[in-house]
């Protein structure tokens, strides 16, 4: 791989799950179905790994009256360019503190709940756990790095408590960003 587009869509391990399935000419539905996921969850996933161009739609057939495609990995293996793995790193790190990075992770929340409205119907039903909190925190100026330093700490402490490989995934996203005051809307 020789763009970075490539590593990114291709450095999620989900991501990785969807493109071993692949190997051989497969359907989201089919993959789904190996995976244990939904074929939107899938599909998600195979729109971004054909958009980065590491799979290809190799044919498409009638099922119950719609198209569905098929897909390969564009490859049987990868690897990154030595200029690419230089780029990974610092870019990721660099990015977490930008406001670009905040509207990224912004559309990938969008777009996971997405397919969590799909999987449970067109309402999110009550017994599926969720959590959303949001609130200001006033931060001396002094104390900015202090702040996000904690923060940090805090967090990748949840993530190793409960990083392990059993039970229930859940994703967790925090954004912080600076408030600014909103127009009123005009009555």
């Amino acid at each position: 791989m020789e763009r970075l587009e490539q590593a990114e869509a291709l450095l999620k391990p989900q991501r990785v799950e969807v493109l071993k399935q692949l190997a051989e000419p497969r359907s989201c539905t089919e993959v789904a179905e190996r995976l244990g996921q939904t074929p939107q969850w899938v599909y998600y996933h195979v729109t971004r790994l054909v958009a980065a161009g590491l799979v290809t739609q190799t044919a498409q057939r009638r099922v119950r009256g719609i198209h569905e495609g098929i897909y390969q990995a564009a490859a049987r293996s990868y690897w990154l360019s030595p200029g690419l793995v230089g780029q990974i790193g610092p870019q990721t790190a660099r990015d977490q503190f930008s406001l670009g990075y905040v509207l990224d992770l912004v559309q990938e929340v969008q777009s996971d709940l997405a397919i969590v409205a799909a999987t449970v119907g067109t309402e999110i039903a009550p017994e599926v756990p969720s959590i959303g909190i949001s609130g200001e925190i006033r931060v001396p100026p002094d104390r900015r790095q202090q702040f996000l330093d904690e923060l940090q700490s805090s967090l990748q402490d949840l993530f190793t408590r409960y990083g392990g490989a059993e039970g229930d995934a859940f994703k967790l996203a925090v954004a912080c960003y600076p408030a600014f005051p909103r127009e009123e809307a005009a009555p």
